[in-house]
């Protein structure tokens, strides 16, 4: 969990720097490059749509020669015609419309589907630091709230509209052939629909967007609060957490309400405008009855035309509401999609042949008066061990991560050299003490590294790190499931599988930083030993979380307030009797101590 500058979480301003939203004009675009490639797809969907609407509009004509045969005075018989064409009319159209909603259904999953793989792409790429200033509440509310947001909409209201937008235009028409008057009346509705439409969209983009901002606050607030319950506790500020949390709540619920009183006064406006059109087209019927330009079949097909419309006249309006709110929840992914090139976590330059790292005049700040790095230079040879040493804050992990590849440093450059062109893998993994397991097969989790590996590599791999006895005493060895509702394993078996992981992808340069401190005591020296072997033949920079790392490297680096202050072997900085050596003699006397009956 990232803390403050305080150290105690959900202190800091409330003013996150938020990841960017899109321009309407920008998400527009971004939709039409990820319909782009299913356009086929598209245009069938369409085209059986309109077929069916078209088809369905055949209803209406047959009721109305049913009326007109009834009002001749026509027998029995001569209505099985017509019914019978009701009855075929009603299959086709069923079939037809369930294929082109299935059309644009998989359409719409296809296009989701795509957009939150680039979602995650992008948002695995961006720079730590530049994710921790946003807060996880934003990316989190991103990728659950607004992803469920553009998958309600695509689910459901996409489909219903392509309908209903269809059966809007092919209705009006149909009205035009039996008599244009019926649709000059009908278009009485248009203009207050037209108006309610605009007044709506107006005040629902500002409300959609900052209702979802709002719920992206409150849930970094919860987060904030909930993972760091322990050490609000321990500085008393349970009141003001709660207050925070509350403020945030009472925000986003004030958005909730306005925007169901924008819907509320958006439907009172639609029962206006049908009420207008339904009449219009009454009256117009009469009186075209009345001068004998149509007859009463005439006039009821055309006032059920006009009727038919409110279903899709409504459902095309309201679903504007889904449409706004899906269409603020896509232009937040697409915000984050559709960041520069040059703010995403960019690989490491690469130099001449041999597996080095060149760090050259680094620095590093977290933010305005928060520089944790100052210059720093430093290279690793090939297959040289480097331990990193200071206390804590001395910019140690921040260090590791540069390297790494995980943040990109605010001034000075990273560059490492590749062993050999086009590799497969990465060119440099790192390890720290926070490890994750992923819900899955023992074996689904370490191929993460290495989709292709065999049972027998993994089994390498562990082997190497010295897991593969107790990972084949599981329950079911590499077919156990783990993490999440699986077999629950302790830290030092998650890190040694994290080590074997490293070992499957076999980069030419390691990080570890302080990958064995969540071990304890008690396997301390099982860690170490797994690190020592994973470690072997690669370049490594290892943050040492226990002296002992440091001892067995090839050369200790000691950084202190963001500098580095010494270098050199284990044995010349101890006789030194610098930082180094002060280090040594607090760690050793404090293990002494530790031994001390």
């Amino acid at each position: 969990m990232t803390s403050t500058p305080s150290g105690i979480p959900g202190t800091a301003d409330d003013s996150a720097e938020l990841l960017p939203i899109a321009s309407g004009a920008r998400t527009r675009a971004a939709l039409r490059t990820l319909i782009r490639p299913d356009r086929g797809r598209a245009l069938l969907g369409l085209g059986v749509l309109v077929g069916a609407t078209a088809v369905g509009l055949l209803v209406q004509p047959l009721l109305g020669r049913i009326v007109d045969l009834v009002a001749d005075g026509r027998p029995a018989d001569a209505l099985t015609p017509p019914v019978v064409l009701l009855l075929v009319v009603a299959v086709v159209q069923g079939v037809t419309t369930t294929l082109g909603l299935t059309q644009v259904a998989r359409l719409g999953e296809t296009v989701l589907a795509r957009l939150r793989e680039q979602f995650v792409e992008r948002a695995l790429q961006l720079p730590a630091d530049r994710l921790e200033r946003a807060g996880a509440g934003d990316l989190t509310a991103r990728v659950t709230g607004d992803v469920a947001r553009v998958a309600e909409a695509v689910r459901s209201a996409l489909p219903e509209m392509a309908r209903s937008v269809l059966a809007i235009v092919l209705t009006l028409g149909a009205m035009a052939l039996l008599d244009v008057r019926f649709l000059l009346a009908a278009l009485l509705a248009v203009p207050v629909q037209a108006l309610t439409a605009r007044w709506y969209v107006r005040r629902a983009v500002t409300v959609y967007a900052d209702q979802r901002v709002a719920n992206g606050a409150q849930q970094q607030q919860l987060l904030e609060t909930i993972g760091g319950a322990v050490t609000v506790r321990g500085h008393r500020l349970e009141e003001q957490h709660t207050e925070k949390s509350a403020r945030r709540s009472r925000k986003a619920v004030e958005l909730t309400m306005r925007s169901v009183h924008l819907v509320l006064g958006f439907y009172a406006r639609l029962h206006i405008a049908e009420y207008i059109g339904l009449a219009a087209v009454l009256v117009t019927g009469f009186f075209l009855v009345r001068d004998g330009s149509v007859s009463i079949g005439t006039a009821t097909a055309a006032a059920l035309y006009f009727h038919s419309l409110f279903g899709p006249v409504n459902a095309a309006l309201v679903l504007l509401d889904d449409a706004q709110s899906a269409a603020a929840g896509l232009a937040r992914l697409v915000g984050v999609t559709d960041i520069e090139e040059s703010a995403v976590q960019l690989p490491h330059q690469r130099t001449e042949v041999g597996a080095a790292v060149t760090v050259d005049a680094v620095s590093h700040a977290y933010g305005p008066g928060r520089t944790v790095l100052h210059e720093v230079s430093l290279t690793l040879r090939a297959g040289e061990h480097v331990a990193l040493v200071g206390t804590s804050g001395a910019g140690k992990s921040t260090l590791a991560r540069l390297v790494a590849g995980v943040q990109q440093p605010t001034g000075g450059t990273v560059s490492v050299a590749q062993s050999a062109p086009g590799p497969a893998g990465p060119s440099v993994v790192l390890v720290t003490q926070e490890v994750h397991v992923f819900t899955g097969t023992l074996g689904e989790d370490l191929r993460l590294a290495r989709p292709d590996a065999t049972d027998a590599d993994l089994r390498t791999a562990l082997a190497t790190v010295h897991a593969l006895e107790w990972a084949e005493a599981l329950p079911e060895g590499l077919a156990t499931v783990v993490g999440e509702g699986g077999h629950r394993l302790d830290p030092a078996r998650a890190q040694q599988l994290a080590l074997a992981r490293l070992v499957l992808a076999d980069p030419p340069v390691a990080v570890l930083d302080e990958a064995t401190a969540e071990a304890g005591s008690a396997g301390a020296r099982t860690l170490e030993r797994s690190a020592e072997a994973a470690l072997a033949g690669r370049t490594a920079l290892v943050v040492a979380h226990r002296l002992t790392q440091a001892v067995a490297a090839d050369r200790i680096v000691v950084l202190e307030a963001g500098r580095v202050v010494e270098s050199g072997t284990h044995d010349e900085l101890r006789t030194a009797d610098g930082p180094y050596a002060t280090l040594w003699r607090a760690w050793s006397g404090s293990r002494s101590a530790s031994r001390t009956p």
